[in-house]
């Protein structure tokens, strides 16, 4: 009896795999390749909304405006006016010292919040997790707004103050100042600052803990040397969704700013809307990005050398 050769002994004797078997052989090999693949999509509608609109951004930066319309003739006057001209870059400041001051009260306000959670609760964390963002389940306008009434000439702090006879006239400073800003958007982004600051220190390892008091390590020092450092990817998370949406904020510093409170956001506001000049409303976008990314690497390189230092 003649043995006949098996149909699929030609392709394992040297005959090459098919493109759909090694890619399915690859697939079964590479997790991080199936993992891509599956964000393919939402990656791929991500990065067209970024890159399409800014590159609108880019383009409609080299114009120009002429009378109510543009010239599109290539030109980098709107980066000079805004390299060259004081106005720019003390606004571009404000809006900095704000948004930094506001980031840096935010995280330290809420970092009790969620050590105390974290460590101490210790039963229906969900249910404490809930109660402390309930309040920033409301319009963020309405929350503004709220802050107006507070901080107002006849607002609740100077009719409270008045009526105890701790002052005579209402206090001008709380609104329609930096501080009335500062204080708004410490508040309006609180959330975003406990929530991942809880979830970092909920991942510190207890052992750790129990180790470096084993060693002598008092609250204090433990603290510094162990539940700060492994809780600072909570504390940078926190700081770059707080530090980078309220730089170009324009509601706040519109309502409870005045003159002293205006940031980058509100001219950049102006030059989209009744200055009808968009080549420099473009313009101030690119800048106030390019500065926006120069920090938040800077923050990111400093803040790592924090934590190689305190460990």
């Amino acid at each position: 009896m003649v043995d006949t050769p098996h149909p699929n002994r030609s392709a394992e004797a040297g005959a090459p795999m098919p493109r759909t078997s090694r890619l399915t052989a690859l697939l079964h090999r590479s997790e991080a390749l199936r993992g891509y693949l599956l964000m393919a999509p939402t990656l791929l509608i991500m990065t067209l909304g970024i890159a399409i609109p800014f590159l609108i951004l880019v383009a409609m930066s080299t114009w120009t405006r002429d009378g109510f319309g543009f010239d599109t003739t290539p030109t980098i006057n709107n980066y000079l006016r805004v390299w060259t001209e004081p106005v720019f870059g003390a606004l571009m400041t404000r809006s900095f010292w704000i948004s930094g001051v506001a980031t840096v009260a935010t995280v330290i306000l809420c970092y009790p919040m969620a050590y105390y959670v974290a460590f101490h609760v210790h039963r229906r964390k969900m249910l404490w997790i809930i109660l402390m963002t309930l309040p920033f389940w409301t319009s963020y306008l309405l929350r503004v707004f709220a802050w107006k009434v507070i901080l107002g000439y006849e607002g609740v702090i100077n009719s409270g103050l008045m009526s105890l006879g701790f002052i005579e006239q209402p206090l001008e400073f709380l609104l329609y100042s930096q501080e009335a800003v500062i204080i708004t958007l410490a508040h309006a982004w609180a959330a975003f600052a406990i929530l991942p600051i809880y979830v970092s220190l909920e991942k510190i390892d207890r052992s750790l803990l129990e180790a470096a008091t084993d060693l002598g390590d008092g609250p204090v020092r433990r603290f510094l040397r162990v539940t700060l450092p492994l809780s600072m990817p909570g504390v940078i998370a926190a700081s770059f969704l707080i530090f980078i949406p309220t730089t170009g904020d324009y509601i706040t510093p519109a309502l409870l700013g005045g003159p002293d409170g205006a940031m980058i956001g509100n001219f950049i506001q102006l030059q989209f809307g009744p200055v009808n000049n968009w080549p420099m409303g473009a313009t101030l976008a690119i800048v106030l990005m390019f500065w926006i990314t120069a920090v938040a690497l800077a923050f990111l390189f400093l803040t790592r050398a924090l934590r190689e230092r305190l460990t």
